[in-house]
């Protein structure tokens, strides 16, 4: 058995899972809360507070089942600016904060088109190159005190090894400074002064390095401990069905993000005034996405509950449906406030069905949006509501395949150590459900009666 270790850093959660890579399951899983820090400077990650406890659990894991090896896996839209001295020239800013949006104007005018990077413009710091630009313009001397930036999770690789890199999926994730479709730096890393500084892009499988005394101390493990690379969260999900299935099929990985990504598809012209992007895979290839925060938008809205078939009849039987969009800023409908129709409902059983049929329903925007073909393979929670599932089945008219895996991250991060393809869940196609697909088609009317765009 070769278990590897993945430190897997979501938005919402910190998490480090034990992964028996031949088995593809997880054997062992640790979770803490991703709470931001107010600043100074400004919002940041708790990254000394992650540091600590991903130390504890590598001990513990190694102590209680042994670990041969450590993958990293984080979000998106996050970079660490590292100092000669190995140390944060800066905390790492969490993206939801709006200090880059003040330098919106000066930013555009230097940020590549669409057609270059493939990244749609995003407020906050969604977009990596605006962070940056943010950083250097409100902090002048920063520049001169960092000597190299890595994405989000070479910055554990590096705590983890002592060496620096960045990796084709974190850089190609809407930063405007990768063109995904020739392989190289955008036009902005010259033209934001980071030439020499952003660290140099390794493919995600390679192998960063072995761990440093230091961890080797403070877990147990031997210095030979190999660390990957590493990979960005939604493109580790992407990656086990990249090995086992052919094209075309589609992924969504859902947890704080809904991410959609399409394999194989239909050419289709992006919008990015829609929140579609360019992702790039473990493979350095380009892949056609579209999201939105449906995560959030499921935590923002749920209460307690334990709906059943005969919540699901009071939602069908009243056509109660939630038109977008949620979180405004970003998704198919940036800009739309969300409305329930008839009526907000009252019962939190009711309500928890209609809102898995809501995030169903964004979900099949966005797969057709992308041109998306085949089943549609859905990764981490969403994977267990079957509200969602069934109304995504209906939505769509294509086969729903479920993940089980707890984290929808870890085994593909795992996977970067190598393995075989496997035989691929079985498709089943949907059950005809004439009252859902009307359902389905009361939604798209409203959207499409709010003056919205729908697919």
């Amino acid at each position: 058995m070769t278990r590897i270790a993945v430190i897997d850093i979501g938005k919402t959660n910190a998490k480090l899972a034990l992964v028996d890579l031949e088995a593809r399951r997880e054997i062992a899983v640790v979770t803490r809360p991703n709470s931001v820090l107010a600043g100074p400077p400004y919002p940041h990650f708790d990254t000394e507070g992650h540091w600590q406890f991903l130390l504890a659990g590598l001990r513990d894991f190694h102590a209680s089942h042994g670990i041969d090896a450590i993958s990293v896996t984080t979000h998106g839209a996050a970079a660490a600016l590292l100092a000669t001295d190995g140390s944060l020239a800066a905390p790492v800013l969490d993206y939801e904060h709006s200090g880059p949006d003040t330098f919106a104007q000066e930013y555009n005018a230097l940020r590549p088109d669409f057609d270059v990077t493939g990244s749609p413009r995003l407020p906050m710091g969604l977009n990596l190159g605006a962070q940056l630009h943010w950083q250097f313009a409100t902090d002048p001397a920063l520049h001169d005190r960092t000597a190299h930036i890595v994405t989000y999770p070479q910055y554990w690789g590096f705590r983890l090894t002592g060496e620096v890199a960045s990796d084709v999926t974190s850089i190609g994730c809407h930063t405007d400074l990768w063109n995904p479709f020739a392989g190289c730096f955008s036009p902005l890393v010259d033209r934001l002064g980071l030439s020499g500084k952003l660290a140099p892009t390794r493919a995600s499988g390679e192998i960063l390095g072995t761990i440093t005394r230091g961890v080797a101390q403070a877990t147990g493990l031997p210095l030979t401990t190999r660390v990957a690379t590493g990979i960005h969260d939604s493109n580790a999900s992407l990656l086990p069905h990249l090995i086992d299935r052919p094209a075309p099929f589609s992924v969504v990985s859902t947890g704080t993000w809904v991410i959609s990504m399409a394999v194989g598809g239909d050419a289709v012209p992006l919008d990015p005034a829609r929140d579609t992007l360019v992702n790039v895979n473990a493979f350095g290839q380009p892949v056609p996405s579209a999201r939105f925060m449906g995560g959030r938008e499921y935590e923002t809205l749920r209460q307690p509950s334990a709906a059943t078939d005969a919540d699901l009849a009071a939602v069908l039987g009243a056509g109660v449906r939630l038109l977008p969009s949620v979180q405004q800023g970003s998704g198919p409908f940036p800009k739309a406030l969300a409305e329930w129709r008839p009526a907000e409902p009252q019962n939190a059983n009711v309500c928890e069905v209609a809102i898995g049929h809501y995030l169903a329903l964004m979900t099949a925007e966005c797969l057709s949006m992308t041109g998306a073909k085949g089943p549609v393979l859905v990764e981490g929670p969403f994977a267990r509501n079957r509200w969602y599932t069934a109304m995504l089945a209906t939505a769509t008219g294509r086969a729903v395949v479920t993940s089980p895996s707890q984290t929808g991250t870890a085994i593909g991060a795992a996977l970067l150590f190598g393995g075989s393809a496997q035989h691929a869940a079985p498709e089943v196609p949907p059950m005809p459900d004439a009252v859902l697909r009307q359902l389905a088609g009361l939604w798209r009317a409203d959207v499409a009666g709010r003056g919205l765009h729908i697919q």
